[in-house]
């Protein structure tokens, strides 16, 4: 019998091989392509503003690996700054030691993830060799703007708002943490084969120090280009004071309680008892009145006294907005607005678990870095254009002629 001699790689070797050839060739044709664009720089610059001083090197990470670069020092006669043409041309800044794609996929991978650590990690996992550390991820995302104004073609009569808040615990402060007020904003809903989707869903994020609701009109002004005299709101959300303040806010809003919290509160008081499946189907019908029959009706059934006080408090609060419990479609009815393509309210919960599971979990954060934090995981969701210190992220494909330098 012939003896096997064949000796071959695995396949995981031979992939790993090849993608760390093909960085190193990669990264060649990179540092290529930027010496000849700083090249046709030099050779069109305006002369009689830029004087070339010398060539200089920098060593930048990227996602093909470390390059050296050879790049073209200028002093500017006008202002006496020195500057490097090619930097500004391609709108980025070479001794930050890293690429702007870099500082893109890093600061992504920090909010999609659990942690700056694992974004650190996963990003040396991904590239094969160190690339950047967790605080510098840090730091730059501290260091972001996100330019929250950004107008959408609406054009819909009718805007749905989900609310909630989101408890955030704080780092050395007298407070042990503090509440988020979040509201999503959508024009309603489009279906595309079997998935549904929302159209033009914008996040709401309350700073400052004016009411929650007026900070939020501003913002449909400015995003929605809201006119309470031509537009509706629905807006939903639980029970809590600063949510139902609505009401008295918008006089063109039908508040809804969030059928998640209520029917959540239905299970948790009534699962196992004889009338829990009637209770369910007056709650799916919106037949308020009956709904709320049954609840009184089954005061004094419960197990514990514990569970009769609870649903005594939630009789209570849902008593002060019965409307708040039936169906807002009849209500846009009334106003002469098709509802065909109308769902029930209620992505709030979903809403603030995407959150939650960020910013939650055990940590605690410091205002300035929870700010920073939530700005870009709303840019990134709602494709603003975010300004870091190496470039933009989600930014505009044009480039304006007052960001690049005359020839």
């Amino acid at each position: 019998m012939k003896q096997d001699t064949i000796q071959l790689p695995t396949l995981k070797e031979l992939e790993k091989d090849l993608f760390i050839t093909l960085q190193k060739t990669f990264g060649d044709v990179l540092v290529k392509i930027l010496e000849d664009m700083d090249q046709h720089i030099a050779d069109n610059r305006d002369k009689q503003r830029y004087y070339l001083q010398d060539k200089r090197s920098v060593e930048m990470d990227t996602s093909f690996g470390p390059v050296l670069i050879q790049r073209n020092y200028y002093k500017d006669r006008i202002n006496g700054h020195y500057v490097y043409l090619l930097d500004q041309y391609l709108e980025f800044e070479g001794s930050k030691g890293f690429s702007p794609l870099v500082e893109t996929l890093a600061m992504e991978m920090a909010v999609e993830g659990t942690s700056y650590r694992h974004a650190s990690s996963m990003l040396e996992k991904l590239l094969g060799y160190k690339v950047i550390s967790h605080e510098t991820i840090r730091q730059h995302i501290l260091q972001t703007e996100v330019k929250y104004q950004k107008p959408t073609d609406q054009v819909r009569q009718v805007l749905f708002v989900e609310v909630d808040g989101l408890y955030v615990k704080r780092q050395r402060t007298k407070r042990r943490g503090k509440e988020e007020k979040i509201a999503a904003v959508h024009e309603g809903w489009i279906v595309n084969g079997k998935r549904t989707s929302l159209v033009s869903k914008r996040h709401y994020i309350h700073k400052g120090k004016v009411p929650f609701w007026e900070g939020f009109e501003q913002f449909l002004i400015d995003n929605y280009s809201y006119n309470p005299k031509e537009h509706y709101l629905i807006i939903n959300g639980d029970g809590a004071g600063w949510i139902t303040a609505c009401q008295e806010y918008f006089k063109n809003a039908f508040y809804t309680l969030d059928r998640f919290h209520v029917a959540k509160e239905v299970k948790s008081l009534f699962k196992g008892h004889k009338r829990y499946r009637e209770i369910r189907k007056k709650l799916a019908k919106y037949d308020v009145e009956s709904f709320l029959t049954e609840l009184n009706s089954a005061v004094g059934t419960l197990e514990d006294e514990e569970a009769e006080e609870r649903l005594e408090q939630f009789i209570n609060q849902l008593s002060k907005y019965p409307n708040a419990l039936g169906d807002y479609r009849e209500w846009l009815k009334e106003k002469g607005i098709d509802t065909s393509n109308y769902r029930t309210m209620g992505a709030s919960e979903g809403t603030m678990s995407v959150f939650a599971k960020r910013l939650k979990n055990g940590r605690s954060w410091c205002d300035t870095g929870l700010n920073a934090f939530i700005d870009f995981m709303v840019g990134l969701k709602d494709k603003l254009e975010i300004k870091t210190l190496l470039g933009k992220v989600n930014g505009l494909d044009d480039h304006s002629l007052e960001k690049q330098p005359k020839h």
